[in-house]
């Protein structure tokens, strides 16, 4: 699953280690959901998108959608 998740860690200078300790996650998870290696639960995927006040449509993309289908 494509997201947007490295790139709103960066615009707050945020590590993944930031980032995995403001969620309650290891490091390498927010590794492997950076890099589409993981797809994070449903109630992960909200706890992300209530941090950055976004919608979880605005942080994760459907990939049937991306492809124009």
């Amino acid at each position: 699953m494509n997201n947007r998740l490295r790139v709103l860690r960066a615009e707050r200078a945020w590590s993944q280690q930031d980032l995995a300790e403001r969620l309650e996650v290891s490091r390498q998870s927010v590794n492997a959901i950076e890099t589409g290696r993981y797809d994070p639960s449903l109630p992960l995927a909200f706890r992300i998108a209530d941090l950055f006040e976004l919608a979880i449509e605005d942080i994760f993309m459907n990939p049937s959608k991306d492809s124009g289908q």
